[in-house]
């Protein structure tokens, strides 16, 4: 007999399971009173003794929440011989036996009424169709005496079978809110051996009574025993290659976290990033009605390993505190390819590389790298791609800092429509338990997301050896710079000659101090760029640090990216131009000029500042000037 994993009924199923148990009560009830009156006789007792006894021989499915024993010939017995009461009677007995045995099952009241109910109720309307069909004609008389027995041990099989499993498949239905059918065929419909073979080992034991031979049944006894002992056999062997799968499968998990840590460490992201952005994601799905594990598992594997592709892509590039230009836009859009093509040759055994290759695609057909729109993009990558922006947007990158929970609704809910799945933005506002509508739900035609944009600021001549005004800041520089022996020095100077030709309000000179692998502000020239807030910055990180680490120029990042936590809520500045000072291939240092609009510094400006640069470096004093405690700790702040 099989018992089912019937947790603690809620809603529409505590009505449902108290209904079936109020029924099992009462064909008991009956079935112990027709017992009373007309008691079977020492024979029952025998196959009650034998049910009893098999019951203590009970095998569990691996993996799943069903067991079943060899008791079913005597039980079948029970009811074919003896009619519907004793069989009920001697099915509840069994089920109270098997709940008992069960070390996995948590035997609460309601689950043992509830597992004895069911198979009383089973075998006591299986018992009564099979009496009415067969009639007061004697069984094995006739020409096609053995095919209507036969048929009749069929039906009834078929009856307690579907009885008994439907009645716990409509209980476990109603509990995970899956279709009755659907939880049936899969963890019921492979039971169908167990019970046609105990139906027909019961009709051996009636052909038997009816030719009163009923004490050669003891012969019939090793039977069950032996096909017990085949199913255990094959349930172990079958529960060694579970064992051995989820082996297998904890390998390829663990083989998938440390693939995708081996990514954020890269782009410099926390793997807090990608946990949240799976479980959302997981969340985000069941939401919309994806229900299959497969696709579940491909989800949850996707969201670890969507930006695996970014391992191949430079990074310079990749951390880059600033906006890309079109080439590097061009090269970082390689990540969700490659990506697809690393998965696609691991063979995972669930289809991520679709939605890893598809999660920049665009709902309206503008996305890379195939131009995919509407619903020929994967649900999964629909679903990322909503997840992963907002999370994105609400937490510290190398390119920005991050945003409130409020404005990267607004994003989110600005893209819906024409970068973003309608359906999947609605659902995750749902989720979230936003209302989209309050949010601006027009539909706004995005800019690709990472595309660069072109500086605002007004162009000013190229050729900064015509403009008068910095040729006399230069030769003043140059000057300053001929009697400066410490950083702290050549900062002032800096600040004080090349300040008229920029925009900006706000300057730093970070010095890299290779004791600690760090940047270090020697001269900052107002409060809001003072060394409190930018000391030690770590090489690569931020956005001065990432200057120096790579040798790169980076014109109109945000500034706040060089300000730490506090300084960046509070911060009025907004765009930066950050240049190394570079010597024999080394960076020495870097010059931070910061301004309070965006896009504040231009083409030229860029120029200056790297010619300011070169000519700290071709003093020849600096390159020689040890960075001792002194030169370190004397950090100059410019009123």
């Amino acid at each position: 007999m099989s018992e089912s994993s019937v947790r603690a009924p809620r809603s529409a199923s505590v009505v449902y399971v108290t209904g079936v148990i109020a029924l099992g009560v009462l064909v008991l009830a009956y079935s112990v009173r027709d017992l009373v009156l007309h008691p079977p006789g020492y024979e029952w007792l025998v196959l009650v003794l034998l049910t009893a006894a098999s019951g203590l021989a009970t095998l569990r499915i691996p993996e799943m929440p069903i067991s079943f024993s060899i008791s079913d010939p005597f039980i079948f017995s029970a009811g074919l011989l003896f009619g519907p009461a004793a069989g009920a009677v001697t099915a509840a007995l069994d089920a109270l036996m098997l709940s008992y045995r069960m070390a996995f099952s948590r035997r609460t009241a309601h689950r043992v009424l509830f597992n004895s109910a069911t198979a009383s109720i089973a075998i006591w309307t299986s018992a009564q169709v099979f009496l009415m069909l067969a009639g007061r004609r004697p069984l094995l008389e006739g020409s096609f005496a053995a095919v209507r027995l036969f048929g009749l041990v069929a039906v009834f099989g078929v009856l307690d079978f579907g009885l008994n499993t439907g009645i716990v498949a409509a209980a476990v239905s109603f509990e995970r809110r899956q279709a009755v059918f659907a939880v049936w065929r899969e963890h019921f419909l492979g039971l169908w051996v167990s019970y046609f073979g105990g139906a027909f080992g019961a009709m051996l034991f009636l052909v038997l009574a009816l030719l009163h031979r009923f004490d050669v049944v003891v012969m019939l006894v090793p039977l069950p025993l032996i096909l017990y002992v085949t199913f255990r056999h094959a349930v172990g062997r079958a529960q060694d290659q579970i064992s051995h799968l989820g082996k297998v499968n904890r390998v390829y998990v663990a083989a998938i976290e440390a693939l995708a840590q081996a990514v954020d460490a890269k782009d410099q992201v926390t793997h807090d990033h990608v946990r949240r952005v799976q479980d959302e994601a997981v969340r985000l799905a069941r939401v919309l009605g994806v229900d299959a594990e497969a696709d579940i598992q491909a989800i949850k594997a996707a969201a670890l390993l969507h930006d695996v592709g970014k391992l191949a892509i430079p990074e310079h590039i990749l951390n880059k505190p600033g906006r890309l230009t079109p080439a590097e836009y061009d090269i970082m859009k390689r990540h969700a390819t490659i990506g697809a093509d690393i998965l696609s040759v691991i063979g995972l055994p669930y289809a991520v590389a679709p939605i890893v290759r598809h999660h920049h695609e665009n709902w309206d057909g503008t996305g890379y790298p195939d131009g995919l729109a509407g619903a020929r993009i994967p649900i999964g990558a629909r679903i990322l791609a909503v997840v992963d922006c907002f999370d994105a947007l609400t937490s510290d990158r190398p390119y920005r800092p991050r945003m409130s929970d409020a404005d990267a609704l607004q994003i989110v809910s600005d893209r819906r429509g024409t970068m973003y799945d309608p359906d999947v933005v609605d659902a995750f506002f749902s989720l979230l338990g936003a209302d989209v509508a309050e949010r601006s739900p027009a539909l706004a035609a995005p800019a690709p997301p990472a595309a660069p944009a072109r500086p605002s600021a007004p162009q000013l001549p190229v050729d900064v050896h015509r403009d008068a005004q910095n040729l006399r800041a230069f030769f003043d520089l140059g000057r300053t710079l001929g009697a400066s022996h410490r950083w702290p020095s050549i900062g002032e100077a800096v600040w004080t000659h090349i300040r008229p030709c920029l925009p900006a309000t706000s300057f730093v000179l970070f010095v890299y101090d290779a004791a600690d692998d760090a940047l270090v502000a020697t001269y900052a020239s107002n409060h809001w760029t003072t060394a409190n807030r930018m000391e030690r910055i770590p090489l690569g990180e931020r956005l001065s640090g990432w200057v120096a680490a790579t040798g790169r120029t980076i014109l109109n990042s945000d500034a706040r990216l060089d300000l730490d936590a506090t300084g960046r809520e509070r911060s009025p500045l907004r765009s930066a131009l950050s240049v190394p000072i570079a010597s024999n291939g080394q960076t020495l240092a870097v010059l931070s000029f910061y301004a309070p609009s965006e896009n504040a510094f231009a083409e030229r400006h860029r120029e200056i500042a790297e010619a300011a640069a070169a000519a700290i470096a071709d003093a020849g004093r600096v390159a020689g000037t040890p960075l001792d405690d002194r030169s370190l700790s004397a950090i100059a702040v410019s009123k």
